[in-house]
């Protein structure tokens, strides 16, 4: 399978490198832009000026153009939190997309979208302060509603990015817990 995986807030840290290896251990091809250019944080504030110093649209053209090589071929989108967001939006915008893995986030579903059945898994924190549960249970109904076939994954106690051991989240049960789930995922696209 080709994953085009898309970093958090904090940019491209080693724990994305760490998750592609993992990806391209069990046989995937996956492809990790740098929407931050080099640039990453070591807090979400950080990470926050970041994003807002390049500004939403700007790096919604680099994770287009990021992805546009490959997907012709077909693409699984994945993305981390915020990454999350990018995935889940060129996802809905591509017709030959073969999945997408959400991994601490989700997005706005558009009410024209169509996903046709797309596969879309989504693993979060339970409770998560950036994914409330009232915000999951509509971005369920309205994925449902544009068709895509989603599974939602909940990790009691977990912090929001706790498949990362560098940052204060992390839960290592969680995160082993994820990835098996996302691996089964991924061999059954």
């Amino acid at each position: 399978m080709e994953i085009m995986l898309i970093h958090s807030v904090y940019g491209l840290r080693p724990a994305v490198h760490a998750a592609a290896d993992r990806l391209r251990a069990a046989g995937h091809q996956v492809h990790v832009p740098d929407l931050y250019d080099g640039q990453t944080a070591d807090t979400v504030e950080e990470g926050r000026e970041i994003k807002d110093r390049i500004g939403w649209d700007e790096l919604v053209k680099r994770a287009v153009s990021a992805a546009a090589p490959h997907s012709d071929r077909g693409l699984v989108y994945a993305g981390f939190s915020l990454g999350a967001a990018f995935a889940q939006t060129l996802a809905m915008a591509d017709e030959k997309a073969r999945g997408l893995l959400l991994l601490h986030g989700t997005f706005d579903v558009e009410e024209s979208a169509s996903l046709d059945g797309l596969p879309v898994q989504l693993h979060v924190a339970d409770p998560d302060p950036f994914e409330p549960d009232d915000w999951l249970n509509t971005w369920y109904l309205q994925m449902g509603q544009a068709g895509a076939d989603v599974e939602v994954h909940r990790y009691r106690g977990a912090g929001h990015l706790y498949t990362d051991p560098d940052l204060p989240d992390y839960d290592e049960d969680a995160a082993e817990r994820t990835w098996a789930t996302a691996l089964g995922f991924l061999d059954s696209l």
